[in-house]
């Protein structure tokens, strides 16, 4: 065994070890710029739009891994859990995108087929990679870190009360005790399938888990670079 398998470890959880072999780049995306001010109610629209558009575009990815991960869930109760979690996506979370939209200006098109940016299309990649090319504890351990991130930032803001509301409700919907249920079930799954794993796939599942975290960070700053050769015509 090496020093970088969770056993040679001495945490108790498996996802634990997994968070920290993430930082730096844990702390900076639960400490983001782009968190800070929204919860202060300082960012920009045209960040937070930039920001949204490719969000939902990756939430359309999101929705289609985690199907994936309800087809291989080994048990019944673990296939509810995630289709539970896609239901949520597809419907509380997918109004708040439309009315968000709106009130920022988004037309039909960039909703519906934005140009994605270089990080979000990596993201995405990653998703999809991580589901086809592995089995069930290597899709968690994409899903995990993306919805783990956000719980961590948004719980630390739930007092937070920006004016315009979709900045308020993107921090409810974060840390509201559902996603924060649905989120200690996705640890608890990677810590009872990835803990029992062979070190090779321990260590394909701890890449996975950090690239995605490293993407996070990446994600929110691209939200404060506009695109080359300027904004589309809103």
């Amino acid at each position: 065994m090496t020093a970088n398998t969770f056993e040679a470890s001495d945490h108790d959880r498996f996802s634990d070890w997994l968070r920290e072999r993430a930082e730096p780049d844990w702390s900076a995306a639960v400490d983001h710029r782009l968190v800070e001010e929204l919860a202060a109610g300082e960012i920009e629209d045209a960040v937070f739009r930039r920001y949204l558009v490719q969000d939902y575009a990756f939430v359309g990815t999101l929705a289609s891994v985690v199907g994936y991960a309800a087809g291989q869930a080994p048990t019944v109760e673990a296939k509810g859990e995630l289709a539970g979690f896609l239901g949520t996506l597809t419907s509380d979370e997918d109004d708040y995108f439309e009315r968000s939209f709106d009130a920022l200006g988004v037309p039909e098109a960039q909703r519906q087929d934005p140009d994605r940016n270089d990080v979000t299309e990596a993201f995405c990649d990653l998703l999809v990679r991580g589901a086809l090319e592995g089995g069930y504890a290597e899709t968690l351990a994409v899903l995990l870190p993306v919805e783990w991130v956000y719980l961590e930032w948004a719980s630390a803001r739930a007092d937070a009360a920006p004016e315009r509301f979709y900045l308020a409700e993107w921090i409810d919907l974060h840390a509201i005790p559902e996603f924060a249920a649905f989120v200690g079930w996705l640890r608890e799954e990677l810590d009872a399938y990835g803990s029992e794993l062979p070190p090779r796939r321990q260590r394909q599942i701890e890449r996975h888990f950090r690239r995605a975290v490293t993407l996070e960070v990446a994600f929110f700053d691209a939200a404060y670079e506009p695109p080359v050769g300027g904004e589309p015509s809103w």
